[in-house]
């Protein structure tokens, strides 16, 4: 998605907004085998801050920028041993749901200055984010109910 194309569906917006985009460590299950994958997203000021409180997260590297630099990938940090970064599904609309945040709460733009980038967090991977994850539902997953239980009795 272009910035002139971003700009029209947020008008509120614009180049020179905030953003805190992250990298962030997914898993894609290939064939019962999990692979790792590096993703790149927009957070919200809501999980900045919960960040800062320490939690454990799949981020390993989150960097401060603005709407421009991110979509004209001047702002898009890069990992130091050189590993791909792949873009997250939907980035342009979560990109704007993003900036939105920030827009509408300036005083967690304090947090992490435009340009500053920290790989400080509680990283963790034991909870595992898997991409392609399908929930299937089957026939003895449903809870057994007694016989009487939608009889008037």
């Amino acid at each position: 998605m272009t910035l002139d194309a971003l700009l029209t569906q947020a008008p509120e917006l614009t180049a020179q907004d905030y953003l805190v985009i992250g990298v962030a460590t997914c898993f894609r299950r290939e064939e019962g085998e999990l692979e790792t994958v590096k993703v790149l997203e927009p957070i919200p000021s809501a999980y900045l801050e919960s960040l800062l409180q320490n939690i454990p997260t799949s981020y390993e590297l989150v960097a401060a920028t603005t709407v421009g630099d991110v979509l004209n990938n001047v702002g898009i940090p890069t990992l130091p041993n050189g590993e791909a970064v792949h873009f997250c599904e939907n980035f342009g609309d979560r990109v704007i749901a993003a900036a939105r945040t920030y827009h509408a709460r300036p005083d967690s733009q304090a947090h992490l200055p435009v340009g500053t980038t920290r790989t400080d967090f509680n990283y963790s991977t034991e909870k595992k984010r898997v991409l392609n994850f399908k929930n299937v539902v089957k026939a003895e997953d449903n809870v057994r109910q007694h016989k009487y239980t939608h009889q008037k009795l």
